[in-house]
């Protein structure tokens, strides 16, 4: 994970720490959206896996969909 990364990943897991055990595990996807933020900010780095984050909390409202929604590979994973 990129130094930058790193950073923007402090949010997440202040969240996980913080607000996760009070909010409850009722999430609409699998992995969850914190687990999906720290995987594509490892695996896409600072600016592209904040981006895939945000689209996916955008996602994630009674309209939306649900079930299993991975990240996607990133250009160097074979």
């Amino acid at each position: 994970m990129t130094p930058l990364a790193h950073i923007a990943a402090l949010p997440v897991r202040a969240y996980r720490l913080l607000f996760s055990p009070w909010v409850g595990y009722n999430c609409r996807y699998q992995p969850t959206c914190s687990v999906y933020a720290l995987e594509a900010l490892e695996k896409h780095g600072a600016i592209k896996g904040s981006w895939l984050t945000l689209r996916r909390i955008g996602r994630c409202h009674p309209l939306g969909g649900s079930g299993y929604d991975p990240v996607p590979p990133s250009k160097d994973d074979d």
